[in-house]
């Protein structure tokens, strides 16, 4: 890889196309880590959703497991368990089983939110509530991770110290991070409006005075969308199928993904088409020399350290195809 640019990771949430059964979209999931790995990617993260027809990443631990007996050496992990739909030991206990069984490829990102709505959140056993308690629950999840809390052990989990890091799409993430002593994940790529202010607290507040601390200095990661075809015209259309995601959003008609259109504002109309440009901003979609140019430019704007890309084509081939485009043109160091 250039020792200019920095590391690319990838986001799956496992999403489900029209006609598309859940057991094939799992089966494409563990295609695309495999190939991710032999690419070069640094890490491969599963985000837990919940009563989205769209994704079918609700068990993040059981998609990491699979995803790691298929893979050699890029990291697995979570981006991320939301930490209020769980308890940190069974947390613990899932991602130090995780550890025991592949080693120091596994990662756990923790984010605050229930990762869906809130009749589906109260179901969830801890509810939203549990959301207060964030703070507290990092602690002792890592103290379950670590030396043990002295009265319960996490078995597997004790001793394995899976790396933390934090979640966020607002200031608050980015001083919760900060505080711990954690590497920092910005969600850019859904929630745009906040992302130099949260990146920028964080930096400026990073600490490792706190007991948590992992990192001696600050490490951030962004989110992107990205989509990577042969021709800037190709990616642009296959993009669409995106942006009918991104418009579901925005009216909460939440379905499978779509074929991609050759006019976006006429099938989801003018308003929806504001919202999705405003939150697909973070973006590098285009040929591989625009998609590079326009990598380039996010990481010299945001100063991160890593850039983890999610991307959504209604045919998964050619999610693939943009995974190992970008890669060829990034530089990535593929497998002997």
């Amino acid at each position: 890889m250039s020792e200019t640019r920095v590391p690319l990771s990838i986001l799956d949430l496992v999403p489900v196309s029209e006609g598309m059964s859940v057991s094939t979209a799992l089966d494409e999931s563990v295609a695309l880590a495999r190939l991710a790995d032999g690419l070069g990617y640094r890490r491969y993260w599963y985000a837990e959703h919940h009563n989205v027809p769209t994704f079918a990443s609700s068990a993040t631990s059981l998609l990491i497991g699979r995803a790691a007996e298929n893979t050699a050496r890029i990291r697995l992990g979570s981006g991320g368990v939301m930490l209020p739909n769980h308890s940190p030991l069974m947390v613990a206990e899932y991602y130090g089983t995780l550890a025991e069984m592949y080693g120091d490829r596994i990662d756990l990102g923790l984010g605050r939110a229930p990762g869906t709505d809130p009749r589906t959140a109260a179901a969830l056993r801890r509810g939203t509530a549990a959301a207060d308690t964030f703070v507290e629950d990092v602690v002792e999840l890592q103290r379950h991770l670590g030396e043990g809390t002295g009265q319960i052990t996490a078995m597997p989990g004790q001793g394995t110290n899976v790396p933390l890091w934090i979640l966020g799409s607002s200031l608050d993430g980015a001083t919760v991070a900060a505080a711990l002593g954690l590497p920092y994940v910005f969600a850019s790529h859904f929630a745009p409006a906040a992302r130099h202010a949260a990146i920028r607290r964080y930096r400026e507040s990073f600490s490792t005075d706190y007991v948590t601390a992992e990192i001696d200095v600050p490490y951030v990661m962004a989110g992107v969308n990205v989509l990577v075809a042969p021709t800037d015209e190709e990616a642009r259309r296959l993009f669409t199928t995106a942006g009918q995601l991104a418009a579901g959003i925005a009216t909460g008609r939440r379905g499978p993904l779509a074929p991609p259109v050759d006019d976006l504002a006429e099938v989801i109309g003018p308003d929806a088409l504001r919202f999705v440009e405003d939150f697909q901003q973070v973006r590098a979609v285009g040929s591989p020399e625009t998609a590079v140019a326009r990598l380039e430019e996010i990481v010299a704007d945001l100063g991160v350290d890593e850039l983890i890309i999610t991307t959504y084509t209604f045919d998964p081939a050619l999610r693939a195809r943009s995974v190992e485009l970008l890669a060829e043109a990034w530089g990535l160091d593929r497998a002997e």
